[in-house]
């Protein structure tokens, strides 16, 4: 069984960034400029905001952050995405979820530039990733993609079951998986689908992204498969130090003894959610 190391992958894509900026910066070309924009106090998206950052800074990129109290008006929103499409300086953007209640999250999407859109949210960037051409995807499921690439995986022809149809990861996944340059059956399970363990034991890879701490268990998964886990959790744990121990939606220790390949939690796709927006960010200074 093999654990495929997203923290060291994303180590190795951050070096290759921080490398290139510093040829830029050689250059005498500015660095490239992400900006990410924050309303209100969770804790979660603060805290992955300053990791934002923090890795910004390690590469050599400028970040920007627009924070603002949870009750923030739409306008001021909205006024400050169009002081973003209009900063020259600026290559990309992101907002940060949730957004307070009185921000309307389609005017707030509809507002984005799909040039500076490093999230993949405007419907046009979801539209070119739909039709195959062109486009900056998701962070997290070019994570996915990047990690099996660059983890030797082969995709071609393989049974790909995907757990989860987010707009945000399942669904994203899914259409680049089916691309040319992936060549994958897929098949995309949701709350709704019947005899999921069924489904899921005849994957080659499974991808699982249902939000449920630890639920996929070693009889959904097929001997010698190739397990890809994007849930995060944390759960308490009075047995650590700080009271809680962290998992994926996969149960690791059962699964991990079945499959041919799985990733850990953490130090898996979440380390390369973050490698793969600094990416997009590269890709949107060069376009520009």
């Amino acid at each position: 069984m093999k654990i495929i190391d997203g923290k060291e992958i994303a180590n190795t894509i951050k070096s290759e960034i921080a490398t290139e900026v510093k040829s830029l910066l050689d250059q005498g070309k500015p660095a490239p400029h992400l900006a990410v924009i924050i309303a209100g106090e969770d804790g979660a998206a603060l805290s992955y905001v300053n990791s934002i950052e923090k890795q910004c800074k390690g590469v050599g990129y400028t970040c920007s952050a627009y924070k603002f109290p949870s009750s923030v008006k739409e306008e001021e929103i909205l006024a400050t995405i169009d002081f973003l499409n209009n900063d020259d300086e600026v290559d990309g953007y992101i907002i940060q979820m949730p957004l307070p209640k009185q921000v309307s999250i389609d005017k707030v999407t509809a507002h984005v530039d799909p040039r500076k859109d490093m999230d993949c949210f405007h419907p046009v960037n979801m539209g070119n990733l739909l039709l195959g051409k062109d486009c900056f995807a998701p962070a997290t499921p070019h994570g996915v993609m990047e990690l099996i690439k660059r983890a030797g995986i082969e995709t071609e022809g393989k049974d790909c079951v995907i757990v989860g149809r987010s707009n945000i990861v399942g669904k994203p996944l899914s259409m680049m998986l089916l691309q040319k340059d992936a060549n994958a059956t897929v098949t995309v399970c949701h709350s709704r689908t019947k005899n999921l363990k069924r489904v899921c034991s005849r994957a080659d890879i499974l991808i699982v992204a249902i939000g449920q701490p630890e639920m996929i268990t070693a009889d959904y998964v097929k001997e010698k498969a190739t397990v890809i886990d994007v849930g995060i959790h944390r759960m308490p744990d009075p047995a650590q130090p700080n009271g809680y121990r962290v998992c994926g939606d996969v149960k690791f220790d059962e699964v991990s003894k079945k499959c041919e390949a799985i990733t850990p939690v953490p130090g898996g796709v979440g380390a390369m959610t973050m490698a793969c927006l600094l990416q997009n960010t590269m890709k949107a200074y060069k376009m520009r």
